[in-house]
């Protein structure tokens, strides 16, 4: 991998944490539930692999997988870039496959409701994380990541399920109702989002594959929501009302 390009990558991933460490998520009374209401992952999902099972000896190879990965100095930038967290950042990287910018100015309709959702998604994450406390896998290699920064920070807390990859999924889920014509390329947009967390080295690949459970699972829950529904609604009118203007422009 070329070394410059990492680099600027790495320097492009500090800022952006540091521009996340200052944004709000909403609070808890804006959200569409909490998380005693959303899907309980203890009780649906498996536990973790244990480490004498065939399941574990996948993670293993994919953990290896991903390490290839890296090789690639084009997905390894992207890996790079999904460590956002921050809603803002994490819509401007699926703007390109949703079909227009998405930001909190330009379509404040759309990024409602990808800031309650995903955030309010989020919270199914905490039980499993503090009940099965699993460790990282370049904590159990004691190997470098692709995002050194964070690897103190991240040591000790869960890697089960991967939280970055239940909101990158969680994202792709709202986009594809808001514009369904784009779905498949925000699912792989989605999905890569997981991935990224087997190259980067933080995450299981079963860690990935948990999150994208739990995150379906609380996306159903989410409509029966009055207040998901109305704000839905008005994230379709508004891209609908876009679109249209976008038409008219041409």
């Amino acid at each position: 991998m070329n070394i410059k390009i990492t680099r600027f990558w790495l320097i492009v991933a500090l800022a952006l944490c540091s521009m996340t460490a200052q944004a709000q998520d909403p609070t808890p009374s804006e959200l569409y539930f909490n998380k005693t209401e959303l899907p309980n992952g203890l009780v649906f999902l498996p536990a973790p692999p244990d480490s004498s099972s065939t399941q574990y000896l996948y993670d293993i190879s994919q953990y290896v997988w991903g390490k290839s990965r890296r090789q690639d100095s084009l997905r390894a930038q992207q890996a790079i870039r999904d460590v956002v967290i921050d809603i803002g950042e994490m819509a401007r990287e699926f703007s390109p496959v949703f079909g227009m910018e998405i930001s909190k100015d330009k379509t404040p309709a759309i990024f409602k409701v990808l800031n309650l959702g995903v955030v309010t998604m989020r919270l199914s994450a905490s039980n499993l994380k503090t009940t099965y406390k699993r460790r990282r896998p370049y904590v159990v290699f004691s190997e470098p990541t692709l995002i050194p920064a964070e690897e103190d920070e991240l040591r000790n807390t869960g890697s089960y399920p991967s939280g970055h990859t239940l909101r990158g999924w969680a994202m792709a889920l709202l986009l594809s109702e808001i514009n369904p014509d784009a779905q498949d390329g925000i699912l792989k947009k989605g999905y890569e989002w997981g991935e990224s967390r087997v190259i980067a080295g933080y995450h299981w690949q079963s860690d990935t594959d948990a999150s994208r459970l739990l995150a379906s699972a609380c996306y159903v829950r989410l409509h029966t929501s009055e207040d998901f529904l109305k704000d839905m609604a008005a994230a379709r009118k508004e891209f609908a009302e876009i679109m249209q203007q976008q038409l008219n422009d041409m």
